[in-house]
């Protein structure tokens, strides 16, 4: 085995346990920050595979801009449920369905094809071709999902400064 199929395998654990330590801590800014964790290591994976671009889109776009964004939403709303269960009960059985039939399709896949004798077909595309590519294709989503993003800081910088008023502090 060599050493970057090594750094794949290792990239892969740590991208898998700091999502899972994302989605179950109860503070949201340690979620925050493990997605962050994440985020990176999705990076390193593009990175690997030969797309640097695409892994330094991963840091700045998502790793940066989006993770601050989160973060100043999560510290404006400041959500205290501290008491109240992270996972109730009555979403176990839920979850535990979901989880096994994504084991089972995964498995599926493994093991149909485990050598993964599928060839790749290999597509070069410079920063400029994709920027004119998704610019000039799906400028209209851009603009929708940017507009989505605005509105959903705005809803909650509303949602801060309610809470805030409903402590009994004018502002």
């Amino acid at each position: 085995m060599n050493v970057y199929a090594l750094m794949f395998y290792a990239t892969a654990v740590l991208i898998t346990a700091a999502t899972v330590l994302a989605i179950t801590r109860r503070q949201a800014v340690h979620s925050v920050l493990f997605l962050v964790i994440s985020f990176l290591g999705s990076a390193m994976l593009f990175y690997l595979l030969g797309s640097p671009f695409l892994a330094a889109f991963q840091v700045i776009i998502y790793a940066g801009a989006i993770m601050v964004l989160f973060l100043f939403v999560v510290m404006m709303v400041s959500a205290d449920h501290g008491k109240e269960d992270k996972f109730p009960r009555r979403f176990w059985v839920q979850g535990l369905l979901v989880g096994f039939l994504f084991f089972a399709v995964t498995c599926a896949a493994v093991f149909s094809d485990p050598s993964g004798a599928v060839p790749l077909n290999l597509a070069m595309v410079t920063p400029k071709e994709l920027g004119r590519f998704v610019f000039k294709q799906y400028w209209l989503s851009v603009e929708i999902i940017s507009l989505l993003l605005l509105l959903g800081l705005l809803a909650a910088i509303h949602l801060g400064k309610e809470r805030g008023r409903g402590k009994g502090g004018q502002e």
